[in-house]
């Protein structure tokens, strides 16, 4: 078995797959049949009935797609890849989208777990060749490659969450023991570790492990930090391993931020987190202003502290709200009118313009408002909810006029009537 989690995910999903197949059998459905025919004497062929188990199933996929386990175990097959060569071994054409390769995947594998069956009793034996074929189908001519780094900041309750595309996070304590402790537990600590785990098959010729590995460790940074307000980083070290039994790594992650009080991952936000995830994924610009500004507002969450997370703070607003440049003074003005209701808008612009004047000194080595931590924790919160709600989509990326024209509407209404 070189694939564990795929394993894990495929043998929960087909549990509660026979659970619920069963029990459509206990309620009078029944699996069709088909007459083939068999050998026999010379002349005297012999006819056998053979279920069509899986039509039964298919019939059943809407109901099975419901399964709690479904979407981990069909987001396991789309991150292993190599589904094409499977479907065609079993006989299907390969759909279009990945994900309906997945789900063409996990059917054809629930079906070939109770091929020939009329009862649905799940056996090891049954469940173990119908994963070795699929394995030996995605697997062939490819190496796993494991890619971890640990994740401060952050707890999970449940012993792991999938995220979908071989990446998952990981309780250290229940991670592989075999990964370097230090990965695994906060030293001096007896603290477990949240660990980010990246798993696919790697084909000749593919880019390095760690190369792969901090592009998608990057965006799920990303995506981390746009979900909650409290900060998250990487350790500094993170390690890689190909094949099964090789040699944990270590690689530098390079600087990654200081995090702040840890926030607690619930089992109830689980699908929450994997949804939001996958969206910051498909929608995070590679280029332009927006882009830019995400990168700037990066950049402060990495800085040592908030005098040095100012400027970039500053750089990401006037990037999404001053495309004028910094001497309309606008800035403060627009943001206020995103993020705060008409009676407090004034208060805000107010506390904006004083929090963007005090950059000033901070390059001058002057002293500064004691209150300087407050007001960039603000900004810095400010700048996030504005990527947050443009990435998902609740803002237009062109700010500065979503914000003018609530500037007009606001101006026209205080504007007195004559009678």
């Amino acid at each position: 078995m070189r694939n564990r989690q795929l394993h894990g995910a495929l043998s929960a999903f087909a549990e509660q797959a026979a659970s619920q197949l069963a029990a459509a059998t206990a309620s009078g459905a029944e699996v069709p049949f088909e007459v083939v025919e068999g050998g026999g004497r010379r002349n005297t062929p012999l006819y056998c009935y053979r279920p069509l188990t899986s039509e039964f199933i298919a019939q059943r996929i809407g109901v099975l797609g419901r399964l709690p386990n479904y979407l981990r175990a069909a987001q396991a097959l789309e991150g292993a890849g190599g589904l094409d060569a499977y479907l065609e071994r079993r006989g299907e054409r390969p759909p279009s989208s990945p994900r309906e390769r997945a789900d063409a995947a996990l059917l054809a594998f629930l079906s070939r777990v109770f091929e020939d069956c009329t009862e649905f009793e799940l056996s090891a034996e049954r469940l173990d060749r119908a994963f070795r074929e699929l394995e030996e189908a995605i697997c062939d001519g490819r190496t796993e490659a494991v890619v971890i780094a640990p994740v401060l900041g952050l707890e999970i309750a449940s012993a792991e969450v999938g995220l979908g595309d071989g990446l998952l996070l990981a309780r250290g304590d229940s991670f592989d023991p075999d990964a370097p402790i230090e990965a695994r537990w906060t030293r001096g600590a007896d603290r477990p570790h949240v660990l980010a785990v990246l798993r696919w098959e790697e084909a000749p010729g593919d880019e390095s492990p760690v190369a792969h590995a901090r592009v998608r460790l990057r965006r799920l940074l990303t995506a981390l930090r746009m979900f909650d307000a409290v900060p998250v980083a990487y350790g500094p070290l993170g390690w890689a391993r190909v094949g099964g039994g090789g040699v944990w790594q270590p690689f530098a992650l390079g600087a990654t931020g200081a995090p702040g009080d840890a926030i607690l991952i619930t089992p109830e936000q689980e699908d929450e987190l994997r949804a939001f995830c996958s969206l910051v994924s498909r929608r995070t610009p590679r280029a332009g202003e927006l882009a830019w500004a995400l990168g700037r507002f990066e950049m402060a969450c990495e800085r040592p502290g908030p005098g040095q997370a100012l400027t970039d703070f500053l750089l990401a607003a006037r990037a999404l709200l001053e495309p004028e440049g910094p001497a309309s003074g606008r800035l403060a003005g627009r943001l206020a009118a995103l993020c705060a209701l008409p009676e407090r808008r004034a208060e805000l612009t107010e506390r904006v313009a004083h929090t963007i004047s005090l950059e000033r000194s901070i390059v001058a080595g002057l002293a500064v408002d004691p209150a300087l931590d407050r007001l960039v924790d603000e900004l810095g919160g400010h700048v996030r909810a504005l990527l947050r709600d443009v990435l998902c989509g609740h803002l237009d990326s062109g700010l500065s006029a979503v914000a003018d024209e609530l500037l007009a509407e606001t101006e026209q209404d205080e504007t007195p009537t004559i009678a």
